[in-house]
């Protein structure tokens, strides 16, 4: 069972992204924020759980949060600040529309850049140890594959609505065989083939 973190003194919101090494598409990010002793027994990493299992949880923590809000960066922003700083923009500007002012953060990963001088926490792997985080990954999560579901109408040769924008060989084929779109991330070495696959 995931936890909260110091929700007993502290409002305290959840941030994740989805969407970072994709080659195509926005970053995603949302962020969190449950009531006092919020449980839940299913809530886990986003990545861990099915597409329909998301989008039922999606469900409930829009209904059971006290606030959360996503918001997103474009494949141009992206091009312009580079992808770890469009992570943290992103989750930034979740931040700013959430309906309740965070008095802490916590954040999936590493790092991240200070925001309005509301002390935060870094947690590798937050989101398989923190509930505010899983929520916020699987709401940055499934809101971008809504997102991409809805562009690979224009662009079915991409095979978005499978990969999500993530390089796999179909993608990358298709960007050899027909060009790189609008959505496309210009600066990511789309066709280099050492190229991780997901």
């Amino acid at each position: 069972m995931l936890l909260s973190y110091f929700q007993d003194e502290f409002i305290e919101a959840g941030c994740d992204e989805a969407g970072r090494g994709c080659l195509a598409g926005p970053v995603f990010a949302a962020a969190v924020i449950f009531p006092k002793d919020y449980h839940h027994e299913v809530l886990n990493d986003s990545k861990q759980l099915s597409a329909k299992k998301r989008m039922q949880l999606r469900s409930i923590i829009e209904e059971e949060a006290l606030a959360y809000a996503v918001a997103s960066v474009s494949a141009e922003e992206i091009d312009r600040i580079n992808i770890h700083n469009a992570s943290y923009v992103a989750m930034h500007r979740a931040l700013d529309l959430l309906k309740l002012k965070a008095e802490y953060i916590l954040v999936d990963g590493n790092k991240f850049i200070p925001y309005q001088e509301i002390p935060h926490n870094c947690i590798v792997k937050g989101d398989g140890k923190y509930l505010s985080i899983a929520a916020a990954s699987i709401l940055a999560k499934t809101y971008r594959d809504d997102y991409m579901d809805n562009i690979a109408k224009d662009y079915p040769e991409y095979d978005w609505l499978n990969n999500k924008g993530y390089p796999t060989v179909k993608h990358r084929s298709a960007v050899v065989a027909r060009g790189i779109t609008p959505h496309h991330r210009k600066t990511f070495r789309i066709t280099d083939p050492q190229l991780k696959l997901f």
